[in-house]
């Protein structure tokens, strides 16, 4: 068919040369210069100038496409003229080209796509003018012409002579394809407008295009605002630092000063703190650039930063979740204790199948030198962690624990924080030694201040008052060490998981001496196996004769002291291997310190052997009675406590009322006085675990019958002879044992803690259980026909 535009009175045939278009869309209407390079284009265009110039335009789907099809073409194109037409060196063809009318590929005719023009059957679309369009028509005309105007207002890249153009267009159509021909849109846009026949609906496409820029431009433009408002302000601080630089330099200041700030500042941002903590830091480091830097308060600022940026805020150690390996390390670095090490390994079997369980707040107690601390640093080397340690023995100060305000002079952080900063990161194992020695005074209480920290549901936000941020204490491992628990305060104590450690037998004594402190003492002083060699005899004459201990400082000591003499003699240029055996011990350490006392080694009327605890471990204690002549008085000596005056008292009473039973006098109450005594004078002595003791060695006295030398006893009596449990029955076992006793009487309650007692120890001890003073006296006193002589009580 022909078709012929009325305005430019041109004929529209119905084939044409195709020209495909790879990234633009052509509307009616719209002058555009062409580049082609393609020779069946090139061909086309050929073809239009020898006839009508007239050529079909229609965009690809894909531009990557060289030679396309009719699939690959879009249906919906633009009839153009070509106006003018230019060769160019390069053998493409530079063409400007006007688009007429609209038209829909109807048939592809010919063409082969290389050197023949391809040609197609177009239909041509047209839309009517002259229309008179609706008042709503016009107010979208409007609101597009005012949406443009804004558009070039911000800034689009638009020649502003696009206002003349469609400020005195009144159709639709023709409008939204001239504002689209402006918008550089993508091709799938562009194509989607040219394809919208209905010009009222294309209008309406193309102003919600425009009112998308405008948001768009609206959002740039903040963006770039911001931009701008943040590089003014840099812009301006480092106008003003540089001024300040400037003004310091002509004061004669350091230039160090400047580029100390910018150290602090950059530490600061490296030490990754809380917000709260990067906030403070940054305020005080403005203070600090306002300063002197020769003024006191300078000084005070700067060391409060360096506090800040110095601590372990983000910085951690990877445990090491090796149950197999720990186990290896716990054994490599002691001996037996094995309570100690499966509590351990429970924590780390716990860790492994839950990352972030919080762990235990243990507390190691037991005599010095039994290897707490040093069982704190095994623990630390298990766990892959670092280990820190404070001593808190004598302690009084709360500051200490919690830090001084910065108000005063010479003001640091506290214990807890500076163990942290030595550590190096914040989850350390943290020994807190001596616990049990902490003191209080005007100054406040230090272990009221631990309560938060060793509570896990707080130590999260643990304040020190100079550091004033909160600190996460959760990570840290918190281990405590004490030798007794009497002076724990209960909440504090009931914040830790106790852990007891006894002392050690001969027998654990031999093999730790041989495992560790015997090589350690050689390579401390400097002696080899070549020079040295300490037989088991001379180490047990050693642990018996020169030692009288729960734990091995003193044992240490006395190896020390043999491998320096060896050393002495190798100096002097002896060459041969010296062998210490048991009897060349007093040669090297002196006479035996501790001798088996001779006094008590026979079976004795009125005299028992006791078992005490202390904090160093368990002590044989023997009481003394004898009567005479007087009015019935009962007097005690020997500094004895007021608990073990009360149970020497209760025992007394409890004999007098089933003397008929044991076939003593009442007489003798009335006629003889009682005098008892604990020998050691001296040393304060109290508790009621002496009252089985001195029951056996009244009812000893009073009958006239001996008490076995080789028996021991301990044990808690009421006045009605009943036998009440006591507290540190291990350690009083192994003094039992280091004594040389063969049988212990402990109370029947207790009979549950021997499955604690390891059973080299129970195999060389007879222990008897007592449920009343009875049980005692059967196993005690030697029968009258015995002992030689049948005393009579009141003789």
């Amino acid at each position: 068919m022909k078709d012929t535009n009325s305005d430019l009175q041109i004929t529209i045939p119905e084939v044409l040369p195709l020209l495909p278009l790879k990234d633009v869309v052509v509307y009616p209407f719209m002058i555009v210069p062409l580049f082609v390079n393609r020779e069946a284009s090139q061909a086309a265009v050929d073809h239009a100038l020898a006839n009508d110039r007239l050529v079909f335009m229609v965009a690809q789907k894909d531009a990557a496409e060289e030679n396309p099809k009719a699939q690959d073409l879009y249906e919906i194109g633009s009839v153009g003229m070509i106006i003018r037409m230019r060769k160019l060196s390069d053998g493409r063809m530079k063409i400007l080209v006007q688009g007429l009318l609209k038209g829909r590929l109807n048939e592809w005719l010919s063409g082969n796509g290389s050197h023949d023009p391809m040609k197609v059957n177009v239909d041509v679309i047209r839309e009517d003018e002259d229309v008179k369009w609706p008042v709503e028509i016009e107010a979208l005309m409007r609101s597009v012409k005012d949406n443009m105007e804004k558009l070039i207002s911000m800034g689009k890249n638009l020649s502003p002579d696009i206002l003349l153009v469609i400020g005195s267009v009144t159709d639709p159509g023709r409008l939204a394809d001239l504002v689209a021909a402006n918008l550089m849109l993508k091709v799938e846009e562009s194509q989607g407008i040219l394809e919208q026949l209905n010009p009222v609906e294309r209008l309406t496409y193309v102003n919600d295009i425009l009112s998308r820029e405008i948001e768009v431009l609206q959002m740039q433009a903040q963006i770039e605002t911001k931009a701008r408002e943040e590089m003014s302000k840099t812009q301006r601080e480092y106008y003003l630092r540089e001024q300040l630089r400037q003004i310091k330099g002509e004061l004669g200041e350091a230039e160090s000063q400047l580029e100390e700030i910018e150290h602090l500042r950059h530490r600061i941002m490296e030490a990754k703190m809380p917000e709260s903590g990067e906030e403070e830091a940054l305020k005080q480091l403005r203070r600090l650039e306002n300063m002197s830097p020769e003024s006191a308060e300078a000084a005070v600022v700067r060391t409060y930063i360096e506090w800040l940026a110095d601590l372990p805020w983000s910085v951690a150690s990877d445990d090491v979740i090796d149950v197999i390996e720990a186990k290896r390390i716990l054994d490599e670095d002691h001996y037996d204790l094995e309570d100690v090490k499966e509590r351990i390994l429970e924590f780390l079997g716990v860790r492994k199948l839950k990352a972030d369980h919080r762990g235990p707040i243990l507390c190691f107690v037991g005599p010095p030198g039994v290897g707490k601390t040093s069982l704190g640093k095994s623990i630390g080397r298990a766990l892959g962690r670092k280990f820190v340690r404070i001593s808190l023995g004598g302690v009084r100060d709360e500051a200490e624990i919690r830090g001084h305000r910065r108000t005063y002079v010479g003001a640091l952080p506290g214990k807890i924080i500076q163990s942290l900063k030595q550590a190096g990161t914040r989850n350390p194992v943290f020994m807190l030694d001596e616990i049990d020695k902490l003191g209080s005074d005007f100054r406040g209480d230090p272990s009221s201040a631990l309560l938060e920290t060793l509570d896990p549901e707080q130590n999260n936000s643990f304040v020190d008052h100079y550091i004033n941020i909160p600190f996460n204490l959760r990570d840290v491992m918190f281990i405590a060490t004490a030798n007794v628990l009497d002076t724990i305060p209960p909440a504090l104590l009931d914040r830790m998981e106790v852990i007891h450690l006894a002392g050690y037998s001969m027998e654990q004594k031999i093999a730790i001496a041989k495992q560790y402190i015997l090589g350690k003492q050689m390579e401390e002083n400097g002696v080899t196996d070549e020079h040295i060699h300490i037989t088991e005899g001379a180490l047990k004459r050693v642990i018996s004769e020169y030692t009288r201990e729960a734990g091995l400082r003193n044992l240490e000591r006395r190896i020390a002291a043999l491998c320096r003499k060896v050393a002495l003699k190798v100096a002097k240029g002896h060459d041969r291997q010296i062998v210490i055996k048991a009897g060349d011990v007093p040669r090297y350490l002196g006479p035996p310190v501790f001798l088996k006392n001779q006094t008590y080694q026979e079976d004795m009327v009125g005299v028992s052997a006791g078992l005490a605890w202390t904090a160093t471990g368990g002590e044989l204690l023997y009481i003394e009675m004898t009567k005479m002549k007087g009015k019935g008085a009962l007097q005690l000596t020997g500094k004895l406590g007021d608990v073990m005056k009360e149970s020497a008292m209760a025992a007394l009473s409890y004999i007098r009322t089933v003397a008929g039973a044991w076939g003593i006098s009442f007489e003798v109450f009335e006629q003889y006085d009682i005098h008892i005594h604990v020998p050691a004078g001296a040393v304060p002595k109290d508790g009621p675990s002496a009252g089985i003791t001195i029951g056996v060695a009244l009812v000893s006295l009073l009958t006239g019958r001996a008490v076995r030398h080789d028996v021991a006893m301990t044990g808690e009596i009421t006045l009605t002879g009943r036998v009440l449990p006591i507290g540190g029955l291990r350690e009083k076992l192994l003094a039992a044992l280091r004594h040389g006793m063969s049988t212990i009487i402990i109370p029947a309650q207790n009979e549950a803690e021997l499955a604690e007692v390891p059973k080299p120890i129970l195999r060389k001890l007879q222990v008897v259980l007592a449920h009343k003073l009875e049980d005692a006296l059967e196993v005690a006193l030697i029968p009258s026909n015995d002992n030689g002589s049948d005393v009579s009580a009141d003789e």
